[in-house]
C-alpha cells in the first residue's frame, strides 16, 4: 500500500522504508461495504422485539423524537466503532447529518443520507407528524449538507428520503432533482414488507416499484433498501436499469418481512449489497455476520445450496457494495483500488482447506487490523481513533434516560 492505494498484491518484497506488518496464517480481504444503516438506533437496541416493521416503527417512532444531537453523535460513535472492528472500511448511513464527526473519530468512509419524512399521519402517512418537517426546509437542509460535509472521497452525502409510506411524492421528485443537479445518489427503502405493498395500493393505486417507477426513482443512480417484495416483471426492471438494492438478511429475519430474491436480482442484472441495517432491528451491528447470513438466506429461499457460495457473500460484501454506492474504487483487493484492506485472525482456520469456507462458514469474528486508505484504523483488534469502552458508557448513559 502507497499513498493511499493497493500498489501490488502477491509475494511482494520489501523495499527501503517499508513498514511491514506480518500476517502469516491469516486472511486478507478488500474492506467491506455497509450499503444501508441507521446508526442512531443503537441508542434503542432490544425494544419492539416481537413487531412487524410498522408495528416496530409505530413503538419507536415517539422514543427517537426525544434523541438530542448528542444521543446521535453517541450512537454513531458506537455504531462504526463496530463496524470498523467487523471488517467494515465504508458505511452508508441513513439519517441526518451527525454521524460526519464519529466518521472521522473511527476512521471509515462514510456514506451518509439526509434522510427526511414530510408524510405524517394527518395527511395518511405512518409516523407522528411531530417528527416530520416541511417540505421545503428539506430541501434547503440538504442543500446545506452539500455543500458543507461533501467531499466526494472519506464523506459522501446522499439524498434519501425515507420511504413511500413517509414521504410525499413531491418530496421524492424534488430530492431526485436535487440530487441529480449535484451528480449525488439517491436511495431510500422500498419493498420491505407486505403492508407496506398493500398502503401503497390503498394509497396510490399501484404498488411501490410502480410508483417510484414514476417518480424517476428506478435508475442506475439509486439504490433501494431491502427489495424483499418484487414480483419478476420488477426484478427484471430493476436488472434492466441497474438499480442497486441493499440485502439486509439479519434486519429482514428480526422483522419477519420475508427473503430477498438476491440471486434473481443479480441475473437480471441489478446490483446488490449487503447492508446491517439499524441495531434496533439487527442488535449485532456488526458486518461480518451478514456474510453467513446472506448465505443462509439465499440457499434457505432458493433450496438450492450451490445456489449462494461463500465467495458470493464476499462479493456481495465488498464488491457489490461498491457498485451500489456508485464506487469503483472500492471493494477490490487490486492494484489500483483504495488501499481499504481487512486482515482477519486466521488462527483456527488452519484445519480448513478452503480459507473462504471458513471465514463465511465458520464462527464471528473481529477483525486483526484495518486499514482505510492505507491508514490503520483497527491495529491488533483495537481501535485507534478512540476509546470504545468509553463511549460505551456514554452511549448506555444516555440510553438509560429514554427506557419506559
Amino acid at each position: 500500500m502507497r499513498d493511499g492505494w493497493i500498489e501490488a498484491v502477491g509475494d511482494v518484497p520489501p523495499a527501503p522504508g517499508d513498514q511491514v506488518i506480518r500476517c502469516d496464517g491469516d486472511l486478507l480481504t478488500a474492506g467491506l461495504v455497509n450499503t444501508h444503516h441507521h446508526l442512531y438506533q443503537w441508542m434503542t437496541r432490544g425494544r419492539a422485539v416481537g413487531c412487524n416493521l410498522f408495528g416496530w416503527l409505530t413503538e419507536l417512532y415517539p422514543v427517537w423524537a426525544r434523541l438530542s444531537v448528542e444521543d446521535v453523535l453517541a450512537a454513531a460513535r458506537v455504531g462504526l466503532a463496530e463496524l470498523a472492528l467487523t471488517g467494515c472500511t465504508t458505511a452508508a448511513d441513513h439519517h441526518y447529518i451527525v454521524p460526519r464527526d464519529a466518521a472521522r473519530s473511527v476512521g471509515i468512509r462514510a456514506h451518509i443520507a439526509r434522510g427526511s419524512m414530510d408524510l405524517g399521519e394527518s395527511r395518511g402517512g405512518l409516523p407522528p407528524d411531530d417528527v416530520v418537517e416541511d417540505l421545503d426546509a428539506v430541501l434547503a437542509s440538504t442543500e446545506r449538507v452539500i455543500a458543507e460535509l461533501h467531499d466526494g472521497e472519506r464523506i459522501i452525502v446522499t439524498v434519501a428520503p425515507c420511504s413511500p409510506f413517509t414521504v410525499s411524492p413531491e418530496l421524492m421528485r424534488e430530492s431526485a432533482a436535487l440530487a441529480r443537479r449535484h451528480g449525488l445518489r439517491l436511495h431510500t427503502h422500498l419493498a420491505e414488507t407486505r403492508e407496506e405493498q398493500e398502503d401503497s395500493v390503498a394509497r396510490f393505486g399501484r404498488r411501490p416499484v410502480d410508483l417510484l417507477d414514476e417518480l424517476g426513482w428506478i435508475e442506475p443512480d439509486v439504490w433501494v433498501a431491502h427489495g424483499v417484495h418484487f414480483d419478476d416483471v420488477e426484478v427484471e426492471r430493476l436488472g434492466r436499469t441497474g438499480t442497486g438494492v441493499a440485502h439486509c438478511p439479519s434486519s429482514n429475519a428480526r422483522l419477519a418481512a420475508g427473503m430477498c430474491r438476491v440471486t434473481d436480482l443479480e441475473a437480471a442484472g441489478a446490483k446488490v449489497g449487503l447492508g446491517v441495517d439499524g441495531s434496533a432491528s439487527n442488535e449485532v451491528g456488526g458486518l461480518f455476520p451478514e456474510l453467513r447470513q446472506a448465505l443462509y438466506t439465499a440457499r434457505q429461499r432458493t433450496g438450492v445450496p450451490e445456489s449462494f457460495m461463500p465467495a458470493d457473500s464476499l462479493r456481495l460484501a465488498t464488491a457489490g457494495g461498491a457498485a451500489c454506492l456508485g464506487r469503483d474504487d472500492i471493494g477490490r483487493l487490486e492494484p489500483g483500488a483504495r488501499a481499504d484492506v481487512v486482515v482477519w485472525p486466521g488462527d483456527d482456520l488452519a484445519d480448513v482447506p478452503d480459507p473462504l469456507a471458513g471465514l463465511v462458514l465458520g464462527p464471528d469474528r473481529r477483525a486483526r487490523h484495518v486499514f482505510v486508505g492505507g491508514e490503520a484504523v483497527v491495529r491488533d483488534g483495537r481501535l485507534t481513533g478512540g476509546d470504545l469502552r468509553t463511549w460505551r458508557e456514554d452511549l448506555a448513559r444516555r440510553a438509560r434516560r429514554l427506557w419506559p
